[in-house]
Protein backbone atom coordinates (compact mmCIF):
# COMPACT_ATOMS: atom_id res chain seq x y z
CA UNK A 1 0.00 0.00 0.00
CA UNK A 2 1.26 3.35 -0.76
CA UNK A 3 2.07 5.54 1.95
CA UNK A 4 0.05 8.78 2.40
CA UNK A 5 1.81 11.97 2.05
CA UNK A 6 0.30 15.22 3.17
CA UNK A 7 0.46 18.49 1.65
CA UNK A 8 -0.19 21.05 3.51
CA UNK A 9 -3.41 22.05 5.77
CA UNK A 10 -5.27 25.02 4.97
CA UNK A 11 -4.19 28.57 5.65
CA UNK A 12 -6.56 31.46 6.70
CA UNK A 13 -4.97 32.55 3.34
CA UNK A 14 -7.10 30.97 1.38
CA UNK A 15 -9.86 33.36 2.32
CA UNK A 16 -7.94 35.79 0.55
CA UNK A 17 -7.51 33.79 -2.57
CA UNK A 18 -11.25 32.42 -2.75
CA UNK A 19 -12.05 36.37 -2.71
CA UNK A 20 -9.93 37.43 -5.50
CA UNK A 21 -11.66 34.29 -7.19
CA UNK A 22 -15.29 35.93 -7.16
CA UNK A 23 -13.24 39.56 -7.81
CA UNK A 24 -11.64 38.15 -10.93
CA UNK A 25 -14.31 36.01 -12.12
CA UNK A 26 -17.05 38.86 -11.64
CA UNK A 27 -14.40 40.77 -13.74
CA UNK A 28 -14.91 38.67 -16.55
CA UNK A 29 -18.59 38.47 -16.75
CA UNK A 30 -18.74 41.97 -17.01
CA UNK A 31 -16.29 41.99 -20.23
CA UNK A 32 -13.34 42.60 -19.05
CA UNK A 33 -10.97 39.97 -21.21
CA UNK A 34 -8.15 37.74 -20.17
CA UNK A 35 -4.71 38.70 -21.21
CA UNK A 36 -3.66 35.36 -22.64
CA UNK A 37 -0.56 35.50 -20.36
CA UNK A 38 1.71 35.19 -22.91
CA UNK A 39 5.55 36.79 -22.49
CA UNK A 40 5.39 40.15 -24.45
CA UNK A 41 6.78 40.10 -27.60
CA UNK A 42 8.65 43.83 -27.14
CA UNK A 43 12.08 44.62 -26.21
CA UNK A 44 12.63 43.59 -22.51
CA UNK A 45 15.41 45.26 -20.37
CA UNK A 46 16.61 43.48 -17.28
CA UNK A 47 17.09 45.71 -14.05
CA UNK A 48 20.88 44.50 -14.06
CA UNK A 49 20.87 46.76 -18.03
CA UNK A 50 19.36 49.51 -16.93
CA UNK A 51 19.82 52.59 -14.99
CA UNK A 52 18.30 52.94 -11.72
CA UNK A 53 16.54 56.57 -10.62
CA UNK A 54 18.60 58.63 -8.23
CA UNK A 55 15.29 59.38 -6.46
CA UNK A 56 12.48 56.89 -7.62
CA UNK A 57 9.68 58.82 -5.57
CA UNK A 58 10.30 62.02 -7.84
CA UNK A 59 9.80 60.29 -11.04
CA UNK A 60 6.57 61.36 -13.48
CA UNK A 61 4.71 59.54 -15.17
CA UNK A 62 3.05 55.40 -15.85
CA UNK A 63 5.10 52.28 -16.35
CA UNK A 64 4.47 48.80 -17.33
CA UNK A 65 6.57 45.46 -16.04
CA UNK A 66 7.08 43.20 -19.46
CA UNK A 67 7.75 40.07 -18.57
CA UNK A 68 10.55 38.44 -21.39
CA UNK A 69 10.52 34.97 -22.73
CA UNK A 70 12.55 32.32 -19.72
CA UNK A 71 16.22 31.74 -19.59
CA UNK A 72 16.26 28.48 -18.90
CA UNK A 73 15.17 24.87 -19.49
CA UNK A 74 12.50 22.72 -18.11
CA UNK A 75 13.67 19.81 -16.19
CA UNK A 76 14.67 16.99 -17.66
CA UNK A 77 11.33 14.68 -17.41
CA UNK A 78 11.54 12.20 -14.64
CA UNK A 79 9.60 9.06 -14.41
CA UNK A 80 6.67 9.46 -11.92
CA UNK A 81 6.40 6.78 -9.08
CA UNK A 82 3.01 6.07 -8.64
CA UNK A 83 0.88 5.04 -7.11
CA UNK A 84 1.13 7.94 -4.64
CA UNK A 85 -1.49 8.72 -1.96
CA UNK A 86 -1.30 12.32 -0.48
CA UNK A 87 -4.22 13.70 1.55
CA UNK A 88 -4.43 17.56 -0.15
CA UNK A 89 -4.38 20.95 1.49
CA UNK A 90 -8.55 20.38 1.92
CA UNK A 91 -8.11 17.31 3.84
CA UNK A 92 -9.07 15.16 0.93
CA UNK A 93 -7.01 11.69 0.55
CA UNK A 94 -6.44 10.88 -2.96
CA UNK A 95 -4.55 7.98 -4.68
CA UNK A 96 -3.12 9.31 -8.27
CA UNK A 97 -2.32 6.44 -10.20
CA UNK A 98 -1.69 7.42 -13.82
CA UNK A 99 0.22 10.95 -14.82
CA UNK A 100 -0.38 10.54 -18.13
CA UNK A 101 -3.14 13.12 -18.81
CA UNK A 102 -2.70 15.81 -16.52
CA UNK A 103 -4.82 19.13 -16.46
CA UNK A 104 -3.17 21.47 -13.91
CA UNK A 105 -5.92 24.60 -13.73
CA UNK A 106 -5.60 27.91 -11.63
CA UNK A 107 -6.04 31.86 -12.14
CA UNK A 108 -2.93 32.18 -13.42
CA UNK A 109 -1.10 29.62 -15.57
CA UNK A 110 1.22 28.75 -12.31
CA UNK A 111 0.07 25.16 -11.71
CA UNK A 112 0.76 24.39 -15.58
CA UNK A 113 3.45 26.35 -15.49
CA UNK A 114 5.14 23.89 -12.79
CA UNK A 115 4.08 21.01 -14.28
CA UNK A 116 6.06 22.26 -17.42
CA UNK A 117 9.06 22.97 -15.14
CA UNK A 118 9.18 19.52 -14.10
CA UNK A 119 9.84 18.13 -17.21
CA UNK A 120 5.86 16.54 -17.26
CA UNK A 121 4.42 19.49 -19.85
CA UNK A 122 4.08 16.89 -22.99
CA UNK A 123 1.61 15.29 -20.28
CA UNK A 124 -0.57 18.51 -20.12
CA UNK A 125 -3.66 18.12 -22.53
CA UNK A 126 -5.50 21.26 -21.72
CA UNK A 127 -4.99 24.75 -20.15
CA UNK A 128 -6.32 27.48 -18.67
CA UNK A 129 -6.46 30.83 -20.20
CA UNK A 130 -3.59 31.89 -18.25
CA UNK A 131 -1.21 29.19 -19.52
CA UNK A 132 1.50 30.49 -21.22
CA UNK A 133 4.27 28.20 -21.32
CA UNK A 134 5.57 27.15 -24.76
CA UNK A 135 3.62 25.04 -27.15
CA UNK A 136 0.19 25.59 -24.26
CA UNK A 137 -1.59 27.79 -27.33
CA UNK A 138 -1.62 24.52 -28.99
CA UNK A 139 -4.00 23.01 -26.06
CA UNK A 140 -7.59 22.65 -25.79
CA UNK A 141 -9.08 25.69 -23.82
CA UNK A 142 -11.20 24.26 -21.05
CA UNK A 143 -12.31 27.54 -19.26
CA UNK A 144 -14.64 30.11 -20.46
CA UNK A 145 -15.35 33.89 -20.32
CA UNK A 146 -12.18 34.21 -19.09
CA UNK A 147 -11.56 31.97 -15.70
CA UNK A 148 -15.03 29.96 -15.29
CA UNK A 149 -14.38 25.89 -15.79
CA UNK A 150 -16.21 24.09 -18.09
CA UNK A 151 -16.97 20.63 -16.88
CA UNK A 152 -17.41 18.99 -20.36
CA UNK A 153 -14.67 20.62 -21.76
CA UNK A 154 -12.91 18.82 -18.94
CA UNK A 155 -14.36 15.62 -19.21
CA UNK A 156 -13.45 15.95 -22.72
CA UNK A 157 -10.19 15.46 -22.48
CA UNK A 158 -10.25 12.49 -20.26
CA UNK A 159 -7.46 13.69 -17.90
CA UNK A 160 -6.10 10.98 -15.35
CA UNK A 161 -6.01 13.82 -12.52
CA UNK A 162 -7.03 17.04 -12.19
CA UNK A 163 -4.77 19.65 -10.28
CA UNK A 164 -6.07 22.79 -9.59
CA UNK A 165 -6.59 24.78 -6.89
CA UNK A 166 -9.40 27.51 -5.07
CA UNK A 167 -9.01 30.15 -7.88
CA UNK A 168 -10.98 28.83 -10.42
CA UNK A 169 -14.88 28.41 -10.33
CA UNK A 170 -17.63 27.05 -9.98
CA UNK A 171 -16.62 24.67 -7.31
CA UNK A 172 -19.45 22.78 -8.80
CA UNK A 173 -17.19 21.44 -11.78
CA UNK A 174 -14.36 20.33 -9.64
CA UNK A 175 -16.69 18.17 -7.83
CA UNK A 176 -18.23 16.83 -11.02
CA UNK A 177 -14.56 15.94 -12.50
CA UNK A 178 -13.75 13.93 -9.02
CA UNK A 179 -17.79 12.21 -8.84
CA UNK A 180 -16.43 10.98 -12.51
CA UNK A 181 -14.02 9.13 -10.59
CA UNK A 182 -10.82 11.26 -11.86
CA UNK A 183 -8.43 11.96 -9.09
CA UNK A 184 -8.25 15.72 -8.00
CA UNK A 185 -5.44 17.15 -5.83
CA UNK A 186 -6.66 20.37 -4.57
CA UNK A 187 -2.90 22.20 -3.46
CA UNK A 188 -2.75 25.77 -1.88
CA UNK A 189 -4.34 28.97 -3.29
CA UNK A 190 -2.74 31.57 -0.81
CA UNK A 191 0.25 32.90 -3.18
CA UNK A 192 3.06 34.57 -1.47
CA UNK A 193 6.73 35.07 -2.52
CA UNK A 194 7.93 32.57 0.35
CA UNK A 195 5.51 30.18 -0.66
CA UNK A 196 6.56 29.32 -4.47
CA UNK A 197 8.77 26.47 -3.17
CA UNK A 198 5.78 24.78 -1.27
CA UNK A 199 3.26 25.17 -4.45
CA UNK A 200 5.91 23.41 -6.40
CA UNK A 201 6.65 20.50 -4.04
CA UNK A 202 2.45 19.61 -3.82
CA UNK A 203 2.23 19.66 -7.29
CA UNK A 204 5.50 17.44 -8.08
CA UNK A 205 4.43 14.98 -4.84
CA UNK A 206 0.84 14.77 -7.28
CA UNK A 207 2.73 14.23 -10.07
CA UNK A 208 4.94 11.27 -8.17
CA UNK A 209 7.84 13.19 -8.78
CA UNK A 210 9.01 14.82 -5.69
CA UNK A 211 12.80 14.65 -6.08
CA UNK A 212 11.82 16.85 -8.79
CA UNK A 213 10.12 19.07 -6.93
CA UNK A 214 12.85 19.38 -4.88
CA UNK A 215 15.06 20.45 -7.28
CA UNK A 216 13.09 22.70 -9.35
CA UNK A 217 12.22 24.73 -5.84
CA UNK A 218 15.42 25.04 -4.82
CA UNK A 219 16.31 26.38 -7.72
CA UNK A 220 13.67 29.06 -7.82
CA UNK A 221 14.31 30.08 -4.37
CA UNK A 222 17.95 30.65 -5.40
CA UNK A 223 16.78 32.98 -7.79
CA UNK A 224 14.11 34.38 -5.92
CA UNK A 225 16.84 35.50 -3.14
CA UNK A 226 19.76 36.49 -5.76
CA UNK A 227 16.81 39.14 -7.85
CA UNK A 228 15.85 40.18 -4.05
CA UNK A 229 19.08 41.13 -3.27
CA UNK A 230 19.74 42.55 -6.78
CA UNK A 231 16.57 44.83 -6.01
CA UNK A 232 17.42 45.56 -2.47
CA UNK A 233 20.75 46.98 -4.17
CA UNK A 234 19.38 49.88 -6.21
CA UNK A 235 16.21 51.03 -4.07
CA UNK A 236 16.80 53.52 -1.48
CA UNK A 237 18.96 52.19 1.57
CA UNK A 238 16.85 54.05 4.40
CA UNK A 239 13.58 53.05 5.37
CA UNK A 240 12.18 56.48 5.16
CA UNK A 241 12.87 56.92 1.29
CA UNK A 242 11.51 53.84 0.25
CA UNK A 243 8.46 53.84 -2.18
CA UNK A 244 5.47 53.68 -0.67
CA UNK A 245 3.74 51.19 -2.72
CA UNK A 246 -0.23 50.46 -2.64
CA UNK A 247 -1.72 47.46 -5.06
CA UNK A 248 -5.06 48.10 -6.44
CA UNK A 249 -7.51 45.73 -8.31
CA UNK A 250 -9.60 47.68 -10.64
CA UNK A 251 -12.49 46.45 -12.73
CA UNK A 252 -14.18 49.07 -14.50
CA UNK A 253 -17.07 47.06 -16.51
CA UNK A 254 -18.16 46.09 -13.25
CA UNK A 255 -17.66 49.12 -10.75
CA UNK A 256 -15.28 46.79 -8.91
CA UNK A 257 -12.04 48.44 -6.82
CA UNK A 258 -10.21 46.93 -4.17
CA UNK A 259 -7.39 47.14 -2.24
CA UNK A 260 -5.03 44.89 -1.37
CA UNK A 261 -3.65 44.33 2.21
CA UNK A 262 -1.95 42.61 4.85
CA UNK A 263 -1.94 38.53 3.66
CA UNK A 264 -3.33 39.85 0.27
CA UNK A 265 -0.07 38.68 -1.50
CA UNK A 266 0.42 41.45 -2.88
CA UNK A 267 2.24 42.46 0.57
CA UNK A 268 4.85 40.14 -0.26
CA UNK A 269 5.51 41.36 -3.62
CA UNK A 270 5.63 44.99 -2.18
CA UNK A 271 8.39 43.45 0.27
CA UNK A 272 10.41 41.44 -2.45
CA UNK A 273 10.05 45.17 -3.92
CA UNK A 274 12.44 46.65 -1.44
CA UNK A 275 8.74 48.69 -1.08
CA UNK A 276 7.02 49.75 1.93
CA UNK A 277 3.04 47.87 2.09
CA UNK A 278 1.48 50.98 3.53
CA UNK A 279 -1.87 49.60 3.08
CA UNK A 280 -0.20 47.33 5.90
CA UNK A 281 1.11 50.25 7.53
CA UNK A 282 -2.48 51.56 7.82
CA UNK A 283 -3.86 48.39 9.06
CA UNK A 284 -5.93 46.85 5.93
CA UNK A 285 -5.75 42.92 6.03
CA UNK A 286 -6.93 41.06 3.22
CA UNK A 287 -8.86 42.77 0.17
CA UNK A 288 -11.44 45.12 1.29
CA UNK A 289 -13.07 47.48 -0.94
CA UNK A 290 -11.35 50.73 -1.80
CA UNK A 291 -12.05 53.87 0.16
CA UNK A 292 -11.32 57.20 -0.33
CA UNK A 293 -10.19 57.56 3.65
CA UNK A 294 -8.46 54.40 3.11
CA UNK A 295 -6.69 55.42 -0.04
CA UNK A 296 -5.62 58.96 1.28
CA UNK A 297 -4.37 57.67 4.60
CA UNK A 298 -1.76 55.28 2.51
CA UNK A 299 -0.69 58.31 0.82
CA UNK A 300 1.08 55.93 -1.97
CA UNK A 301 3.97 57.13 -4.03
CA UNK A 302 3.19 54.18 -6.59
CA UNK A 303 0.60 52.01 -7.24
CA UNK A 304 0.47 48.53 -8.47
CA UNK A 305 -2.09 47.77 -10.86
CA UNK A 306 -2.94 44.77 -13.12
CA UNK A 307 -2.89 45.83 -17.08
CA UNK A 308 -6.27 44.65 -18.05
CA UNK A 309 -7.69 46.49 -15.11
CA UNK A 310 -6.11 49.59 -15.65
CA UNK A 311 -7.43 49.39 -19.53
CA UNK A 312 -10.71 48.59 -18.03
CA UNK A 313 -10.59 52.14 -16.09
CA UNK A 314 -9.36 53.89 -19.46
CA UNK A 315 -5.52 53.94 -18.34
CA UNK A 316 -4.39 56.34 -15.94
CA UNK A 317 -6.61 59.09 -16.79
CA UNK A 318 -9.48 56.73 -16.54
CA UNK A 319 -8.64 55.99 -12.95
CA UNK A 320 -8.06 59.75 -11.76
CA UNK A 321 -11.65 60.47 -12.91
CA UNK A 322 -12.89 57.64 -11.57
CA UNK A 323 -11.11 57.39 -8.41
CA UNK A 324 -10.41 61.12 -7.81
CA UNK A 325 -8.99 60.21 -4.08
CA UNK A 326 -6.18 59.02 -6.13
CA UNK A 327 -5.16 62.94 -7.05
CA UNK A 328 -4.80 63.54 -3.05
CA UNK A 329 -2.02 61.30 -3.08
CA UNK A 330 1.78 61.65 -4.61
CA UNK A 331 1.75 58.82 -6.95
CA UNK A 332 -1.64 60.39 -8.39
CA UNK A 333 -0.39 63.92 -8.57
CA UNK A 334 3.19 61.66 -10.43
CA UNK A 335 0.39 59.45 -12.21
CA UNK A 336 3.02 56.95 -11.21
CA UNK A 337 1.30 53.77 -11.89
CA UNK A 338 2.92 50.64 -12.46
CA UNK A 339 0.85 47.64 -14.21
CA UNK A 340 1.51 44.14 -15.06
CA UNK A 341 -0.25 41.63 -16.95
CA UNK A 342 -3.12 40.11 -14.91
CA UNK A 343 -1.86 36.67 -14.71
CA UNK A 344 1.81 37.43 -14.21
CA UNK A 345 1.79 39.69 -11.18
CA UNK A 346 0.41 37.66 -8.42
CA UNK A 347 1.04 34.09 -9.96
CA UNK A 348 4.20 33.44 -7.90
CA UNK A 349 5.22 30.34 -9.38
CA UNK A 350 8.88 29.01 -11.13
CA UNK A 351 9.13 32.47 -13.19
CA UNK A 352 8.55 34.48 -9.70
CA UNK A 353 12.21 36.58 -9.99
CA UNK A 354 11.46 37.30 -13.60
CA UNK A 355 8.22 38.70 -12.25
CA UNK A 356 10.27 40.93 -9.51
CA UNK A 357 12.91 41.85 -12.36
CA UNK A 358 10.33 43.18 -14.20
CA UNK A 359 8.58 45.00 -12.06
CA UNK A 360 11.72 46.59 -10.53
CA UNK A 361 12.98 47.84 -13.71
CA UNK A 362 9.34 49.53 -14.12
CA UNK A 363 9.77 51.04 -10.68
CA UNK A 364 13.32 51.73 -10.37
CA UNK A 365 14.33 52.50 -14.14
CA UNK A 366 11.01 53.60 -15.55
CA UNK A 367 13.01 54.45 -18.81
CA UNK A 368 13.98 51.19 -19.88
CA UNK A 369 10.20 49.54 -19.93
CA UNK A 370 8.00 49.60 -23.22
CA UNK A 371 4.56 50.28 -22.09
CA UNK A 372 1.52 48.58 -23.27
CA UNK A 373 -1.46 49.74 -25.62
CA UNK A 374 -3.50 50.90 -22.10
CA UNK A 375 -4.55 54.82 -22.44
CA UNK A 376 -2.12 56.91 -19.98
Amino acid sequence: MPVPVPLRTPRAGAVVAVALTGLLLAGCAAGAQPDGGGASDAPVVRLADSTPLADPASYVGPSTAVLGAPDGDPLPAAEPQLPVTLTDVQGTEVTVTDVSRVLALDLYGTLSQITYDLGLGERLVGRDTSSSFPGSDELPLVTQGGHTLNGEAVLELAPTVLITDTTLGPWDVVLQVRDAGIPVVVVDSHRTVDGVGTLIGQVAAALGVPGAGEQLAEATAAEITAKVAEIAAVAPQEPERRLRMLFLYLRGQAGVYYMFGRDSGADSLITALSGRDVAGEIGWSGMKPLTDEGLVAAQPDLVLVMTEGLRSVGGVEGLLEQVPALAQTPAGQRHRIVDMADSQVLGFGPRTADVLDALATAVYAPGATVPTEVPR
